[in-house]
């Protein structure tokens, strides 16, 4: 079954994490990402395991010069073949190539550009260099993740990224369907902090709309007063004892069928539970009775009586359950397995969504650098096998 953006191709200048986050969801769909890549990347990792294994695969990469003109012609004749370029660099250096919007409205009149850029390509910070971690500060969400000591935690991984990913990702599909409309190309200048800060949640709403400045929320409720609410820690599992079961009770039935689920215990019926109020003030007291209970059972077991119970309730997971032990990600087939060139089987990330009428794959393993020049520059281009070796011979493209 064809996928359902077969026939677009993409030309891919992003590195990193959220630019290449964009350009795989394209990938698993069908879109053709081409991958312009220097010879020697920066060093992120193994192309064919972990997070760079996942992020460029469905990819093909071709090695090209940048710095050489007939590497620069290269690239330029890849765009007037392409349907969307993407980088998220910063503005300067696609206008240095020569490869900006601008300069490619002239080789291919319905091109879409996006820009994946951290600050956009206008305002006072606009030229600031960003990295995930740095915007997460920016943004406000590394005070916001602060330990209960004030001091800044912060996500252990770059949330930035993947929100900065998924915007721009859904960025070239408006553009390419504004195109499919009206037949004409546009440039997308996209800031990943804008993508950061629009779904930062309440505390966006409750200083826009009451001008109150954010606080850490650690694990007060932030959608509506809960108690019991937090994360509660629960019996080990093969020698693991850092266990720990999410539960949030907000309303006072759901609050009768959790004290029915843990067997109606004398304490819950004790007059400073007896409110959503009052057992949001003696918040201590009514965590340690729920941590009594659940340090006696493992975090599944919790989490399956309380859902049975309608009680809003999850293991909090580490890789070992994500990826080995939870059956609704294997029941969706979330895992699909890649195999290295030595034959030996991995997993990457699967599609998050299924569509009726094709939906997305991982189909190819992420490719080292140049490892489809010949496809590119053959299958693509057109280029004869004699001229290709002479690009390679003239430093314009790596083998």
């Amino acid at each position: 079954m064809k996928k359902p953006l077969n026939g677009v191709r993409v030309l891919d200048f992003t590195w990193v994490v959220a630019g290449p986050v964009a350009t795989r969801i394209l990938a698993d769909h069908g879109v053709e990402v081409v991958k312009i890549e220097r010879k020697i990347p920066p060093p992120l990792g193994d192309r064919k395991r972990g997070l760079q294994c996942d992020l460029h695969r469905n990819k093909v990469s071709v090695a090209i010069n940048m710095s050489n003109p007939a590497g620069l012609d290269l690239a330029r004749k890849l765009a007037a073949k392409s349907d969307l370029v993407i980088d998220n660099f910063s503005a300067r250096v696609m206008r240095a190539w020569g490869m900006d919007y601008q300069s490619l409205v002239q080789i291919k009149p319905d091109i879409i550009c996006v820009s994946m850029s951290g600050l956009g390509h206008t305002g006072p910070l606009s030229s600031y260099v960003s990295y995930g971690p740095t915007l997460q500060a920016l943004g406000g969400y590394t005070m916001l993740m602060a330990e209960t000591t004030g001091e800044p935690a912060g996500f252990g991984y770059s949330y930035a990224d993947m929100a900065g990913g998924y915007t721009g990702a859904l960025a070239a599909l408006i553009a390419l369907y504004h195109r499919r409309r009206t037949g004409r190309g546009q440039f997308v200048d996209l800031s990943q902090f804008e993508a950061l800060v629009s779904v930062i949640g309440p505390s966006v709403l409750d200083l826009t709309a009451n001008g109150r400045a954010p606080k850490p929320p650690h694990y007060d409720s932030q959608e509506g007063p809960a108690g019991p609410h937090g994360v509660y820690r629960c019996a080990p599992r093969d020698g693991d004892d850092d266990r720990w079961v999410a539960i949030a009770v907000r309303t006072q039935s759901d609050w009768e069928r959790f004290v029915a689920a843990l067997g109606s215990p004398g304490w819950a019926s004790e007059s400073a539970f007896r409110t959503l109020y009052l057992r949001i003030q003696n918040r201590a007291d009514l965590d340690a009775h729920v941590e009594r209970w659940t340090r006696k059972r493992s975090a599944e077991d919790v989490m399956n009586l309380l859902q049975r119970h309608k009680i809003a309730a999850g293991v909090v997971s580490n890789g070992v359950d994500m990826c080995a032990r939870d059956p609704q990600l294997a029941e969706r087939g979330f895992w699909p397995a890649v195999k290295h060139p030595d034959g030996s089987p991995s997993q990457v990330t699967g599609v998050p969504f299924k569509m009726s009428g094709g939906s997305g794959s991982v189909r190819t393993i992420a490719p080292d650098v140049g490892e489809n020049n010949d496809h590119v520059l053959g299958d693509i281009l057109g280029l004869s096998r004699a001229e290709r070796d002479a690009l390679i011979a003239s430093g314009a493209v790596w083998p």
